[in-house]
Order: C-alpha cells, then structure tokens, then sequence
C-alpha cells in the first residue's frame, strides 16, 4: 500500500444504528454504573475518536506495513508510532470503560468495543500495542494485591509502561500445559525466571518506558500440565531504574502480516537475573488468571476483524462506484453502449452486498457481547439470574466474535480484491495489505479450532446447558414474533430451520459423550461453530432489518435515512435466502458422521 494513502473509513451511521436503536444503549445511561453519561456523550466521543483514528492512525498504517527493525537487541517501531501512542494516551481513548475507580472514565464497554473496532481499522498492528497493555492492566486489577495494583497498574493505564502477555514456547505451540519456564522462589513474591517464549506480540518497542511481561512459568512442586502453572509479572527493565532485568529480545519475527506490530523471541535469565512477581499471593493459579486475559484478547481479535473487513468492504465499494468497464447487461449486445461503473455489474453487487451482511451482521453479534458485558455491570446485586443469563450469554459468544469473525474477515478481504481485480493484487489499494493482515486473526489468541473445541466441549454445557437454552430461546422468540412478517419472512423461515438444525446437532454431541464417539466432536466442531454463527448473524441482520421496515414506513421518500434502512432490509434478506440455507446443509453434513479423516492411515496422506 502507498504509504502516502490513508485509506480508513467507518460508517458511523451504521454504529450508532446499533446502539441506540437496536440495542438500546440509552437504557442503561444516566444509571449506575454509567451514571454521567448520556447519548449525547456517546454520540460526541464517537465523532471524535473517528476524527482523531482517521487523522492519527489512518497515514501511517502503510508506513507500518514495512515492519519493525531490531537494532542492538532492541526493537525500532515504524516511524510514527511513538507519536501516535503518546496522542493515544493524552486523547484518553483507552481509559473510555476503565472504571472510575481505577481512574478512568467510567463508560460503556460497548462504546469502548466500537472505538477499539476503528483503532484496529485503520492500524491494526498499532492497535496490537495498547491492547495488550490493557489485557495487563485488567488482570492485575482484578488478580493481584492492593499493592502489586498500585505499583503495576496505573502507569500501564496512562501508557508510561506497555504490556504482553507470554504463553507460547518453541516447545509447546498451543499445548500450554507443556510449558517448561521455570520461577524459583527467591522471597517476598519474588521469582527468578528461566525460558523462552515465543510469538510475543509487543515482546520489544519502544513506546513506552518499560514493558511488563505476564508470564507463565511452572514453579518447584507444580504438577504436570496447566494446574502446576503460576503468572507473574516480569518488567523488561527493572523497576528501580537500575537497568536490564535481563529480557532479552532473542529474535523478531519475519510475518506475512501486521508487521508494524513486534512479535519477539524472548529470553529470560539467560544470565540468571530476571526477577518476577507472582501476580497475586498464591502458585498455580496461573491459568486462571491468563484466561481473564485471553478472554478480553479474544474479543478485541473480534474486534480487530470487523475492523480490517470493514474498512476493506469500505474501500471496495468506493472503487466500484468510480471504476468503469463493460456495459450495463440490459445492453450486453450493443457495442456502443457506454461503459458504465462495476457496481453496476450483477456479480459485483452480489459481492458487495454479500460483504456488507458479513461485515454489518458480525458487528452486531460483536455489539450484542458487548451489550451483555455492560448489562451484568448495571445489573451487579441487583438481580442474580439476569446477571448470570447475560454472563452467560457473554460467555458463550466470545467464541463466535473471534473465529467466525477472523475467519470472516480474511474472506471478505480476499473479496475486496476480487471487486477491484488485478487492481486489488497490487500494494497501490488497501486490501492487499489488509488481507494479508487479517490472516494471523484466525491463528493467535488460540487457534479457531480452539475457540471451536471450546464452544463444543465446554460453552454448550456451561450452567447445565442453560446458556445454549437462553440463546435459542431469545432466537425463537424473535422468530415466532417476525414469522408472518409481509417482507422478512422467508428469511425468517430460513432462521426458523437454521434454529432447529443447531438444537439438534447440539442434541447429537450429547449421544457422542455419551456413547464414547468423543473423537467426532473434533471433527465437526468447526462446522457446529459456523452453524451457530451464522445463525447467530442472520438473527441480528433480520432483528435489525425488522427495525429497519418500521422506520421506512415512517419515512417520506426523499428522507436522507431512507437508503440506510434499505439496506439493512436488502442485507438481512440476502443473508437470510443465500447464507442461512447452509446452516441445515451443514447439518445434514455432521450427521452423516463421516469418519475418514481418522480412517485414512497417516502414509496414505502421500506417497511422496
């Protein structure tokens, strides 16, 4: 991509479509906990972080694109940054949701989720920074004592220190359990630490003015596998200014993608000074605490990926209206016919409306996680079972928002470049780089497979399967509501089908436990996690386009709102008839229970 081109956009008037019209943020507003805000406050901040996303992070997301250097075991971040970081912190976009409590502003997640989704859009490897730094501050804020919060936490919320977080070794991939960093108890909390990690996104920048590790490292005694691990907080430099705590960068790794954003080798005590804190007061807790920050990590991947999609459908639309070539069909005979723009070749729109139901209907699943976050914050003491039905509404999403969402956004970037054709292959358009940058979303913060597994094996059976049962219900209910509906019901009855269709295979991974057949859930759990995605995305397209038909009956013709709501009428219709089908097709597919994959013997893969 030139770096000379911005190429950030965002559709505000889609944003606040979903918060106060759809899911109704101005319920909660004016009350604990979001008590000094109002829809005006939210209103202004989203004008402004646009503003400020699209002048500060949008012109140097190509200049990121060349990559960090590593020079004298330390990492140089592209040209830019450090200034983008420093207006980052001084605008106060990272402390929007941070409790006032903890010194921050005390808003909405939902808000933060939307401003967070621009950030990612216009630089996600920038945005890689901070949001790792925040998955720092919010494990120690709610595992460590009152003292390691005062000493870690506040200078990681004001972007005097970054954060990361450093699972992954040579060794063990994404079997953490198999982790063999050592923490020797040295008194008072303090470890030494012994290992290497690896693929450690912001391992080494220099934004800030030190770095806090989280760690997870086995101590003396810890058990085999994830229950014998501990986290601790290692700072790159000690916290006395007396120099190196013996981090080292051991490498910097050469990516497809993201490449503003530094993913290191690192090494610790090579040469036995790296001291650590156990966050907290107790061993063996460690994954416990990680997954707080896996959890938040997971939707900001989410996050990432509405981001990077959208603004590559965005820029895939603009090109289309501008380009000309070949003839409107209705004149396909007439070689005089005049050349007309490529939005208005049927293929073209069919690609263009197929990336706006994605990208608009995986926002909202995004917005509904969200939603049901500030809902259990406004609900705390008050009502314990709808506490726990939004938490567990949350809970089973995270999973949907991160591997339908990354593996989505890849797709529709490699859509965009199919819009604009050889044009889209070259770095002169946004989405080449885009697309390149959105394939490491289905890969870190645990594999899709993982988010898949998870949802199969533990999310569907959380509260004795009372999360599964809330969500189909609150789908059903809105099916039975819009079933006889003049327009949307058609797609309606395709959600209908969709619902049954995921009970029932749902219903099947029941008799696979049962039976001892658990090697089939593996297998399907990637297509049971589409199935509920996408059904997922075409109940909130349809809900929305609901919303859409009662305004437009409102609306005189030349209404400027007008083609708003057209369009999510158009985008949930389309979804509707051409996606949701596939849901009972996959179906039909997992209950085939075809085996071959573990039939095939491991030498007949190839015979080379």
């Amino acid at each position: 991509m030139s770096q000379a081109v911005n190429s950030f956009k965002a559709d505000l008037r889609e944003l606040r479509f979903l918060l106060f019209e759809q899911f109704n943020l101005q319920e909660l507003l004016g009350k604990a906990p979001f008590k000094d805000w109002g829809r005006d406050d939210v209103e202004m901040i989203l004008d402004e972080a646009y503003k400020w996303t699209r002048d500060v992070l949008g012109p140097i997301n190509g200049v990121g694109d060349a990559g960090c250097k590593l020079v004298d075991g330390k990492v140089k971040t592209p040209e830019g940054f450090k200034k983008a970081w420093d207006s980052l912190y001084e605008a106060g976009w990272r402390s929007l949701s941070t409790s006032e409590a903890h010194g921050g502003q005390g808003g909405p997640f939902t808000l933060h989720a939307l401003v967070d989704e621009m950030g990612s859009g216009a630089n996600p490897a920038f945005n890689m920074y901070p949001g790792l730094t925040d998955g720092v501050a919010e494990v120690i804020a709610a595992f460590a004592t009152e003292d390691q919060v005062k000493k870690y936490f506040y200078k990681l919320k004001d972007g005097t220190w970054g954060g990361t977080m450093c699972l992954t070794e040579p060794q063990a991939g994404s079997d953490v359990g198999s982790a063999t960093t050592k923490a020797t108890a040295i008194g008072d909390g303090m470890y030494k630490i012994e290992g290497t990690k690896i693929f450690i996104s912001a391992g080494d920048q220099d934004l800030t003015e030190n770095i806090i590790h989280l760690v997870l490292a086995r101590t003396e005694g810890g058990q085999p596998g994830t229950k014998g691990l501990s986290l601790f907080m290692v700072p790159r430099d000690k916290l006395d200014g007396s120099g190196s705590n013996d981090v080292k960068v051991g490498g910097l790794e050469k990516k497809m993608g993201i490449n503003g954003s530094s993913t290191c080798v690192l090494n610790f005590g090579e040469d036995g000074n790296c001291v650590g804190e156990l966050v907290g007061t107790e061993e063996f807790k460690g994954m416990k605490q990680m997954f707080r920050m896996m959890n938040f990590a997971r939707i900001g991947v989410g996050l990432q990926s509405i981001g990077v999609a959208s603004v590559a459908y965005l820029n895939a639309i603009d090109y289309a209206k501008e380009r000309k070539q070949g003839p409107n069909i209705k004149q396909w005979k007439d070689r005089e016919a005049p050349r007309v723009p490529i939005i208005q070749h049927p293929d073209v729109r069919r690609m263009l409306i197929d990336m706006k139901s994605r990208v608009e209907g995986i926002r909202a699943l995004a917005v509904k996680l969200a939603m049901h976050t500030d809902r259990v914050q406004s609900l705390q003491g008050q009502d314990d079972e709808a506490t726990a039905y939004h938490q567990g509404q949350v809970d089973l999403l995270v999973p949907l928002v991160k591997a339908y969402g990354s593996d989505q956004a890849f797709e529709i970037c490699a859509t965009a470049i199919q819009v604009l054709g050889g044009a889209g292959f070259l770095k002169d358009h946004p989405m080449e780089q885009a697309c390149r940058d959105a394939k490491i979303f289905s890969i870190y913060e645990g594999t899709n497979h993982i988010q898949a597994l998870d949802l199969c094996a533990r999310k569907l059976n959380q509260r004795g399967s009372a999360n599964f049962q809330g969500f189909i219900k609150d789908v059903s209910a809105f099916v039975q509501a819009n079933k006889d509906h003049a327009t949307l019901g058609p797609a309606v009855a395709q959600l209908a089908t969709a619902t049954e269709s995921l009970t029932g295979v749902a219903m099947r991974f029941m008799g696979w436990f049962q039976s001892g057949e658990v090697e089939m859930v593996p297998l399907v759990a990637n297509r049971f996690l589409e199935m509920m995605s996408e059904t997922t995305v075409g109940w909130l397209l349809l809900e929305g386009a609901a919303l859409a038909e009662a305004k437009l009956a409102e609306l005189g013709e030349d209404d400027p709102d007008r083609s708003f709501y057209l369009g999510k009428k158009h985008a949930a219709i389309y979804f509707g008839l051409n996606v949701l089908p596939s849901v009972a097709e996959k179906a039909g597919v997992i209950g085939a229970a075809d085996k071959s994959a573990m039939e095939i013997p491991e030498d007949a893969f190839a015979t080379v």
